[in-house]
């Protein structure tokens, strides 16, 4: 299973939603990969923690594109590029902040789907991998979304948060339409989300009511979050017991059960 999680809204959480997930599949004997395709490289960092090196290109996502444009017939292998964490079962290619650059050289070249084709054979070496993009719809998430088979949203119970909803669905159907029949929406994941407040819980009532495929399983306002980022520790290994933690082992429970 390929899942990107996406979002064209900054600051939802599509790092924490992709490296808590990530981790807790590799706990539970899963071989789980992640790709980092946000130059921001968050991920990346919460992952690797001090061994990331922003700078280092040979294990990485851009390592990968820049070879895709140096070399007509690509003959390397994909997991060249997979960098092994300190965690069983758990897997990267990180991020580079030379995506940047490469993003309008990529697009002139035409390599929209070379990612797709990557994943292909790396789907076939991993049991479940997790794709983390920019929060843009820009050639990196578009190349995703091409290779993906679903699509996670991390949202924010707020208006502006659900205007852009509506528009990031219409990006996924256009790309279900155009390049890849086969990618579904699995779900939206509240993020943040304030049980004793009103009007989260009204938002989310509302997207449900019309037909929206909202999780169960809701993710907290919590410090813990912000603490496993500083540690550079998923929280499954950070604070497992911790009350966060398992509503992330109870998302990813429903990701199974679906």
């Amino acid at each position: 299973m390929i899942r990107v999680v996406f979002n064209q809204k900054g600051g939802v959480g599509k790092s924490s939603i992709t490296t808590n997930l990530a981790a807790i599949a590799a706990s539970q004997g899963k071989k789980t990969l992640v790709i980092d395709l946000d130059p921001q490289c968050n991920t990346s960092q919460y992952i690797l923690g001090s061994f990331f090196d922003r700078e280092e290109h040979d294990t990485s996502i851009a390592k990968f594109f820049n070879d895709c444009l140096k070399f007509k017939i690509m003959d390397k292998d994909p997991s060249d590029y997979v960098y092994t964490t300190d965690y069983d079962n758990l897997y990267i290619i990180p991020a580079s902040e030379e995506l940047y650059e490469l993003q309008g050289k990529l697009e002139a070249k035409h390599k929209i789907y070379k990612l797709r084709d990557a994943l292909e054979k790396l789907k076939g070496q991993f049991d479940e991998i997790y794709i983390d993009t920019p929060p843009a719809f820009n050639f990196f998430t578009l190349s995703a979304l091409i290779g993906a088979d679903s699509v996670l949203i991390p949202f924010d119970c707020d208006d502006f948060s659900r205007r852009a909803l509506y528009n990031l669905i219409e990006n996924i159907e256009e790309t279900q339409g155009d390049h890849n029949p086969g990618l579904s929406l699995e779900g939206i994941v509240v993020n943040q989300f304030m049980p004793q407040a009103k009007l989260p819980a009204q938002v989310v009532q509302e997207l449900a009511d019309e037909g929206l495929p909202i999780f169960n399983s809701k993710i907290s306002s919590s410090v813990k979050m912000r603490e496993s980022h500083n540690e550079g520790k998923p929280l499954i290994h950070m604070a497992a017991k911790h009350k966060l933690t398992q509503q992330f082992i109870d998302l990813y429970a429903e990701l199974k059960a679906a």
